[in-house]
């Protein structure tokens, strides 16, 4: 069994974007800029926000955060982000989710210039990313590639189980890993709650990716030998071991599936990190004008 290293990897590609974006600081006088806008106070959300922040000024971005009170209006919001949208100085617009009930996410999404979503969510780059056209990629999905890429891991050919559905990572997960590349050209299956003989058909992957947001899901009597296993789960539990007060769990049983598997990644330390790192790949790749000028 080998640790997918998620920590070690993004180290590696964020001092290569460092050294990329002082050279496009060089060239056009600016710094790559990433706006975010925050609403309420959820713990996890001003975790989330706070590292991506924290992370572009590491790698010399420009980064900028516009908080409102969860009792912000959906016009207040989408007001914001025309303005974001016209600043040209600005290169990447991300809207951290979940959003208070009364906000329409698919609307706020929607509205948010495709030239800036950094975060992949927009019909627009969804839709070039199902044709195999450049888009900005969803920014987890982006890390995992990026990751698979890194250890050399073999898949094509290879039975890849994605275990969920969801638009941010199950889904575009399910597109990527069958497209004709690499990695890719795997015959991918992609699984969720509602699944006849969900047991059976994990058994069989070469390759999981579980993306269902439930702790330990992912048992070892789910696995075969020799398995690649993608651990995208953050599930929080308040603990007494840890200073910050709560433990991280991924939706893979790590203790007893790891010593199955050939590759794995950690819960913290694997695919969460490698998430920003497509964030901040996509944020350069949109002020150099790589994917849409």
């Amino acid at each position: 069994m080998q640790l997918l290293d998620g920590k070690l990897v993004s180290e590696k590609i964020k001092a290569e974007i460092e050294i990329e974006a002082a050279e496009f600081l060089n060239q056009s006088g600016r710094k790559p800029h990433l706006a975010a806008i925050l609403v309420g106070n959820d713990g996890g959300s001003e975790t989330y926000v706070a590292s991506k922040m924290k992370n572009c000024e590491k790698v010399g971005f420009k980064s900028s955060l516009y908080r409102y009170d969860s009792s912000v209006t959906e016009e207040e919001l989408i007001n914001k982000i025309i303005e974001i949208n016209a600043d040209a100085e600005t290169d990447g617009l991300i809207v951290q989710l979940p959003l208070p009930k009364h906000i329409d996410p698919d609307r706020i999404t929607e509205t948010i210039d495709h030239k800036k979503d950094v975060d992949g969510f927009h019909p627009i780059n969804l839709g070039r990313m199902l044709r195999n056209l450049p888009c900005f990629l969803p920014a987890t999905p982006y890390g995992i590639l990026m990751l698979l890429k890194e250890y050399k891991i073999e898949t094509s050919g290879k039975n890849c189980v994605v275990i969920g559905r969801s638009n941010i990572v199950g889904s575009p997960m399910s597109v990527l890993m069958s497209r004709n590349d690499y990695p890719g050209n795997c015959t991918v299956t992609l699984v969720h709650s509602k699944t006849q003989n969900l047991k059976k058909i994990v058994q069989e992957a070469d390759i999981i990716i579980a993306a269902i947001g439930k702790k330990n899901f992912v048992t070892a009597d789910m696995v075969k030998d020799g398995a690649v296993i993608l651990d995208v789960g953050i599930n929080r539990e308040t603990s007494t071991e840890t200073k910050s007060g709560f433990k991280l769990y991924g939706d893979v049983d790590f203790e007893h599936v790891a010593p199955k598997t050939s590759f794995i990644t950690p819960v913290p330390g694997g695919v969460g990190l490698m998430t920003i790192v497509g964030l901040l790949k996509n944020t350069l790749a949109s002020a150099k004008k790589e994917i849409y000028s």
